[in-house]
């Protein structure tokens, strides 16, 4: 009978091997070739096959993938601990679907983790997935898990996520107990919305109050904090804004030693309009990344301080941070406010040329707006010509509105009837629609072509395209 320290060794080799930097799939291979003919599998040593789970999704690539989700169909036993590890590490919209056909499976009892990772994955899809998290959720509830802390608390991260912020209040307020990851949840959860944006901040700082008068035992996190500030940011309330600071003040946190506090404080006072108090917390912490210094830039940008945004840079780099896209998008939007024309194309070529990042449909629709507002239309127009992505609806729309305050008729009539042929059917009602065929009716009426604005009421008319009744409420004197 061979000894324990033999039935040990082949698995604590294979372990330290997994442990090490970063493996290509050939060395992974290997690896699993070792587990194999040691015998050892997803019963015998779980832990081992769990983390080459793990190193075969970090690859992030199909041969990876395949590999991580073959580990687990070829269990001679239904084995959650390994489904748990490949739900946990693949890309979002593969671990719903392997959730999906793992619930077709009898043999397989699901635990919290399960649960868990399975709602963080819906969460986490770049596309919708409140179907998908909405049947999960009623299977915990079938499960008999709606009294897991962690997982209702992943349940409201979901929600939130997905834009249903009613459901993820319903499931905080049924809440027996409650932790700190709970509270951000529900906070940033609302803080989160694109919709009724500034009564959803509203509802956060009441949550943030009733944190604070709750007199329990949870206290305010970082992330409690931050989402505050960006309640704040929201709401444009400056006294508000500068009482979460006193409270800052007066607790812990020490804005100048807290990246994240600091840079949410440099935000909240940048779009409160006091870009005075929000140059003096940037330039009172001792630590800053990428964000504090994107944050800066953007409060700047915001107040048409472009050339002090692009000294920033300079500044950055000289402190070793490198920049990201999202720096390059805060940079050019201050070029565009200053009307730093010229400086705002050298940039945009410095971006891949300098620091390697691939211009994205924003950075380029920067550069319409830049162009647009100098007047430079026929240039702008080729440049999105020459565009190597596709251009979208939003920098045809750019260029039309800059056609018709630079009274470029001409231009404005072919960029217009470029923009409609991207609506996506004949009988398109949006929005987005009717301000499009506005948009071009103006530029005919700029030129007093009467005819034209007639044609296009037409055929708005045949499309069932109606305008938008608006209102405005006249105060008396």
């Amino acid at each position: 009978m061979p000894s324990l320290h033999m039935l040990l060794l082949p698995r604590l080799r294979c372990l330290s091997l997994l442990q090490r930097g970063w493996m290509g799939i050939d060395q992974l291979e290997q690896i699993h070739a070792q587990l194999i003919t040691g015998g050892l599998n997803c019963r015998t040593a779980p832990s081992v096959m769990g983390k080459l789970v793990e190193r075969y999704c970090a690859i992030s690539t199909p041969d990876g993938l395949d590999h991580a989700r073959l580990i687990f169909h070829h269990t001679e036993e239904p084995n959650v601990f390994i489904l748990n590890v490949v739900i946990r590490c693949m890309p979002p919209e593969k671990a719903i679907v392997l959730f999906a056909d793992a619930t077709t499976n009898k043999d397989l009892v699901f635990d919290s983790y399960t649960y868990v990772y399975a709602l963080g994955a819906c969460a986490r899809s770049s596309s919708s997935a409140l179907l998908e998290g909405k049947q999960i959720h009623a299977r915990i509830v079938k499960g008999g898990f709606t009294s897991d802390l962690i997982v209702q608390t992943t349940g409201m991260h979901f929600y939130a996520r997905n834009g249903d912020i009613s459901s993820a209040r319903q499931m905080f307020d049924e809440m027996p107990l409650r932790s700190s990851a709970s509270w951000n949840a529900m906070i940033m959860g609302y803080c989160w919305q694109r919709t009724k944006t500034k009564d959803h901040a509203k509802e956060a700082l009441v949550l943030f109050c009733n944190l604070l008068l709750d007199g329990c035992m949870v206290k305010p996190t970082e992330i409690t904090i931050v989402g505050a500030l960006l309640a704040c940011s929201h709401l444009g309330v400056l006294e508000l804004g500068s009482c979460v600071h006193g409270y800052i003040q007066k607790t812990i946190y020490v804005p100048e030693d807290d990246v994240f506090i600091g840079t949410g404080m440099i935000d909240m006072y940048s779009k409160c309009g006091c870009l005075t108090s929000a140059v003096s917390v940037f330039k009172s912490m001792s630590e800053k990344n990428v964000l504090t210094w994107t944050a800066m830039m953007a409060g700047l940008a915001m107040h048409g301080r472009g050339k002090e945004a692009l000294e920033l840079l300079g500044a950055m780099e000289a402190q070793g941070t490198r920049p990201n896209a999202v720096t390059f998008t805060c940079l050019l939007f201050a070029c565009c406010h200053a009307g730093l024309v010229e400086e705002g194309l050298r940039l945009f070529h410095t971006m891949s040329r300098d620091f390697g990042i691939t211009p994205q449909i924003q950075h380029y629709g920067c550069v319409v707006d830049l162009l647009g507002r100098a007047g430079r239309l026929q240039e702008a127009y080729e440049f999105i010509i020459q565009m190597p992505v596709k251009p979208d609806a939003i920098l045809w729309r750019s260029l039309l509105a800059a056609c018709r305050v630079h009274g470029n008729v001409a231009m404005g009539e072919k960029v217009g009837k470029l923009l409609l042929q991207l609506q996506p059917g004949l009988l398109n009602k949006s929005f987005s629609a009717c301000e499009d065929y506005i948009a071009l009716s103006n530029v005919y009426a700029l030129a007093e072509r009467w005819g034209d604005v007639e044609m296009v009421r037409d055929v708005m008319k045949v499309k069932g395209i109606k305008t938008k009744p608006s209102w405005a409420v006249v105060h008396s004197l």
